[in-house]
Parts: structure tokens; C-alpha cells; sequence
């Protein structure tokens, strides 16, 4: 496919735009941190150290699920990511809630959503329910005036024909939080929300397309609508992660997209950056090919992590990052190596080393590498 997609999607390319453009942003807006910190009590004191696996709702509603299970009785893997509301915008069951059937669209991929929640519980396997927010290609062409807009009134989509629905919007905050609330009904105990931000590159065309909003910058909207719908969630006793990208914790705020990686860390119970080794680029942690360090890239950016959200105190949240289960090809010859058994355990290792003691594997087509530890 050229590029595996990831949580938030992110390419190395991308992320190096983003990075430079966070560089730039704090030239002229300096500091991270917010002055009012938010009492945090974790909704589930009792949950497991997680130790989890992405699975595509495509997955979990097919024959792939009885290999995934198997996966997690036989190790020390005790969790599962599972898509609820997926990168185009879908909700991957049917649903009956008339708010949810107003503004999205029902792909059912998971057929009987009640079954599959029965079958994590009687395997005793923690179940997070992945909700893309902001990318959302399915809502911004069913209401437009949701999303943003060219001059001539059509929808913008990127360069992989992807659409973004705008976050100033309570309306798309408001059916976000609701498939949340629905995934807590279902059974679901944590929910992990992607794409919590604007488009890549959103500066430089921030002043030429037709949106809402108000005097709030980016930033600060984004972290809010990380804040309200943990207000809405944590009384249901459900806990709420974010994936960010793992630049996030070694650069200023990317205000272009309206990330910060401190701000949003204070409204979460759980940060989960995107750490793969093969998203770094060359003399990121002294590796010239940070692809093949592993331990050495791993172990860099939970140091970076830590320094970024020790400031936070009682307010740090959970660190449990998103590593590497899959083969970087695409980075070309000389850029790579073939990721198995040692590759995954030397970055499980390397957080260890750095007193991390959650993490998520990440492989697209979810067929993970047999035979590894997970201590």
C-alpha cells in the first residue's frame, strides 16, 4: 500500500512538516504548559497494567478474531483497541441511537456488537473502543457546513481525499462525546480518541477556507474538547486516552494543528505518542537510522516523554505509548530493517528501562509477531 497507515495516519514525511512547523510556531509563542490543572481521580483504579493490540473493526466482527483472541489468552497481552467510529468516519455496528443515525453512517462491520463484548469479557480482555474524531470524511460530505469549505462551497478534502470536520464546532464535540457514551453503554471501559486535531499543514490554509469559528486559538479547542468530554465520561466510569504523535514530546506545541502535548496530557487519564522507531528521521536519539535502533529510539522518546509531563505532578497521566509491530519497507533500502521477535522486545525493554510499564502494538492488517514476550 506504499504507506501503512497508523493512529492518526501519520507518514514520516508528514510528521516532519509538522515538526517544522511547530519549530517555527515557537519562535514567536513561546511556553506549553497550562496554569489551571484540573483535580484528576482515575475513573478505574482497579484496571489492568495494559497491554494491548489495534483491531480493525473489519477484525473483530471476522474469522481473524478467534487468531486475536488466542493471541491474548496465551500471553501476557491483556487488551484490545477496537475500532468504533474508524478513519473514514464510520460507526463500524449498527446503531439505533437517532443522534448517532442524524449525523454518521452505520458500516457494520461488526455484526453483533452486544456478542463481541461478551466474548472480550469472557476472556477477562480490557476493551478500548478507538473513536476517530476529527478526521471524519463521512460527516463533512453528509453536512457540510460541519467541515471546511473551498471558495466555491465544496468540501476540502487532503491529498489522500480525506475530509476534516472543523473543531470549534459543539456540534461535532457533541456527537463525538455521544458515540463515546454509547461505547461506554456497550461495555466498553476506556476510549481512545484519534485524530484529535486539525488537518496537517491547517496554517497555510487556515485563512482561505469557509469555517466557524471564534477568538480561541487552535490549541486551546482542541484541549478543550479533550477536557468536556472527559468531564462527560469520567462520571460513567470511563476512562479517556488520546493518541498524539511521539514528536509531540520532543518539540513546542504544534499550534498549526492545535496540539499540545502538555495541554491535552492534562486532560487525560491516558497519553498514548506514537513512538514507532521507522517515524524518526535521521540523528533523532544519535541514530543515524533510527528504524534500526529500536531500544535507542524507544528509550529517547519515553526520556523526552517523561521531561515533557513530569511538570504536570498528580496530573500526569498514564504513559502508554504505541509501538512498532510491522515492517517499515516503504522507507526504502538502507532506511530499515525487518521488525520481529527481538525488534519488539528491545522496545518493550526500553520501556521498562524507562519505567513504562503500558504500551500498544500497533500492525495495520493486525497480524502480530508470534513467539515474542510481552513480559
Amino acid at each position: 500500500m506504499g504507506i501503512t497507515v497508523q493512529p492518526d495516519g501519520q507518514s514520516t514525511s508528514l510528521l516532519e512538516t509538522t515538526v517544522n512547523s511547530a519549530l517555527a510556531q515557537h519562535q514567536t509563542n513561546e511556553g506549553t504548559g497550562s496554569k489551571q490543572k484540573a483535580v484528576k481521580t482515575d475513573p478505574q483504579k482497579d484496571a489492568p497494567k495494559v497491554k494491548g493490540i489495534y483491531v480493525t473493526a473489519y477484525s473483530a466482527g471476522g474469522s481473524r478474531m478467534d487468531q486475536l483472541v488466542d493471541l491474548v489468552n496465551k500471553t501476557e497481552l491483556n487488551a484490545m483497541v477496537i475500532d468504533i467510529k474508524d478513519d473514514e468516519g464510520y460507526i463500524t455496528y449498527e446503531t439505533d441511537n437517532p443522534k448517532l443515525q442524524k449525523l454518521g453512517k452505520s458500516q457494520p462491520f461488526i455484526k453483533d456488537i452486544d456478542k463481541l463484548m461478551q466474548r472480550l469479557e469472557k476472556h477477562d480482555i480490557y476493551p478500548i473502543a478507538r473513536v476517530v474524531v476529527f478526521k471524519d470524511t463521512i460527516l463533512a460530505n453528509k453536512n457540510p457546513e460541519l467541515s471546511f469549505r473551498k471558495s466555491d462551497g465544496t468540501v476540502w478534502k487532503n491529498g489522500r481525499g480525506e475530509s476534516f470536520v472543523n473543531p470549534y464546532s459543539k456540534e461535532v464535540w457533541d456527537y463525538n462525546i455521544e458515540i463515546a457514551k454509547e461505547a461506554a453503554k456497550l461495555g466498553f471501559k476506556e476510549i481512545q480518541f484519534d485524530y484529535v486535531r486539525f488537518p496537517e499543514g491547517f496554517e497555510k490554509r487556515a485563512n482561505s477556507l469557509k469555517y466557524t469559528k471564534t477568538d480561541q486559538s487552535r490549541v486551546d479547542v482542541v484541549s478543550d474538547f479533550v477536557k468536556k468530554a472527559r468531564e462527560e465520561l469520567a462520571p460513567l466510569g470511563i476512562r479517556v486516552s488520546v493518541d498524539i504523535f511521539g514528536y509531540a514530546a520532543s518539540v513546542p506545541a504544534a499550534e498549526g494543528i492545535g496540539q499540545d502535548f502538555v495541554k491535552i496530557s492534562e486532560n487525560v487519564d491516558v497519553i498514548s505518542p506514537m513512538v514507532y522507531p521507522s517515524h524518526y528521521s535521521t540523528g533523532w536519539y544519535g541514530s543515524k537510522v533510527p528504524d534500526k535502533a529500536p531500544y535507542q529510539t524507544i528509550k529517547g522518546s519515553m526520556k523526552d516523554t517523561h521531561n515533557k509531563l513530569d511538570p504536570l505532578g498528580s496530573d500526569k497521566p498514564i504513559i502508554r505509548p504505541w509501538i512498532q509491530d510491522f515492517t517499515a519497507s516503504w522507507l526504502g533500502s538502507g532506511n530499515y530493517m525487518k521488525y520481529g521477535k527481538k525488534e519488539i522486545e528491545e522496545q518493550i525493554r526500553a520501556l521498562h528501562d524507562m519505567n513504562v510499564d503500558e504500551y500498544l502494538l500497533w500492525n495495520a492488517a493486525n497480524r502480530y509477531t508470534p513467539g515474542v514476550n510481552y513480559k
